[in-house]
């Protein structure tokens, strides 16, 4: 098939170091290709890619302290790409809903993934307004405050196989990956290791936006804490060494995580998640088997005396069966052709 793949210009394809969405759109990107589809790559010029890449700016607009009105050269994107919509078979979007208008008057199909939060009341008027625009969520979760959009599926997001894999090292500490902001509480993972009497790395960035909390609330909390040793953020390559050491991934989210890719990560090291019951926790973790969903810090410190139950090879092949790459990119596949029905694979799949 002929696939554009849309991606925001705030990270490049894949990140550097942190960035859920556009991490995900490489790995899908890249397993879209080997399965044999031409895929064309809207994203910044930074990213790096085996499909062909239209780059929109010149690299990752965090990274660029010039951009001063980062819509401008979305919608500057969004228009060129609508220009060039007889080249695909079909569209898929990852930047919300600001195509949905544009695209809707195109006559090539598309479709969107939202990789955000809906329980913000300032979007309801715009998913009833596009009803018929399809869209497909990452978890059932996510649905919730939205049920009456234009859901065509769930795909739960995956990672290639090979990308994050056991490393044969002494497990010793625990660990907290992703980002330092007030909804991931990084306070409560520090607090239930110290509780527990383990050691805590944690390997997390701190945005701008967050740069205020981080000085108040866990700058202070850190200097009162011996076990808690802060590494900030790191690359991919780094994370297999990083999560395969970990006794644990704690999890502690107070918001309606949309997925948390954090989790398959771990699991992809065989490392089991000690994850609060929010959000799609129930959806990606199996409880008592690819680690523990508990409700509060005292069944997080309770669990964690009993993780030593949970087998690490189990949990890499749960990841192998649920959440590899190859299987969201078939998943995908699946949509578009339901959306496209008369294209064709220009080449034979490559496995």
């Amino acid at each position: 098939m002929r696939i554009a793949q849309v991606a925001p210009l705030f990270e490049a394809v894949p990140p550097k170091l942190y960035g859920g969405t556009e991490r995900v759109v490489s790995f899908l990107t890249e397993e879209l290709v080997r399965l044999g589809n031409n895929v064309t790559l809207f994203a910044s010029g930074d990213s790096e890619t085996s499909a062909q890449l239209v780059p929109f700016w010149p690299r990752a607009m965090r990274l660029d302290a010039t951009v001063c009105d980062w819509v401008a050269p979305h919608m500057y994107m969004l228009e060129m790409v609508a220009r060039r919509a007889h080249d695909f078979d079909v569209i898929h979007c990852h930047f919300d809903y600001f195509p949905f208008s544009l695209f809707s008057r195109c006559t090539t199909p598309f479709v969107t993934t939202l990789h955000g939060r809906l329980d913000l009341p300032e979007l309801h008027p715009i998913y009833e307004i596009f009803q018929d625009v399809p869209i497909i969520s990452i978890s059932d979760n996510q649905r919730k405050p939205m049920p009456k959009a234009g859901w065509m599926t769930t795909i739960h997001h995956g990672l290639p196989a090979e990308l994050l894999t056991p490393r044969p090292v002494e497990r010793r500490y625990l660990a907290f990956l992703g980002r330092i902001c007030p909804e991931k509480r990084v306070d409560l993972a520090i607090k239930i290791a110290g509780r527990a009497g383990l050691p805590l790395k944690i390997a997390a960035k701190v945005d701008k936006a967050d740069q205020e909390y981080f000085n108040a609330e866990i700058k202070p909390l850190l200097a009162q804490s011996p076990h808690v040793e802060l590494i900030g953020e790191i690359s991919d390559a780094q994370k297999s060494d990083f999560l395969s050491g970990a006794l644990g991934l704690l999890f502690p989210i107070d918001w309606p995580e949309p997925f948390g890719l954090a989790m398959i990560e771990a699991m992809a090291c065989g490392t089991p998640v000690i994850a609060f019951n929010r959000g799609s926790v129930p959806e990606v973790v199996d409880d008592g088997i690819t680690g523990y969903i508990v409700e509060n810090e005292d069944q997080a410190v309770a669990v964690l005396g009993q993780i030593d139950r949970l087998s690490n090879a189990q949990i890499r092949a749960v990841f192998e069966q649920r959440f590899t790459a190859r299987r969201m990119a078939e998943d995908y596949l699946h949509v578009y052709r339901s959306l496209a029905p008369a294209a064709r694979p220009l080449l034979r799949s490559v496995t």
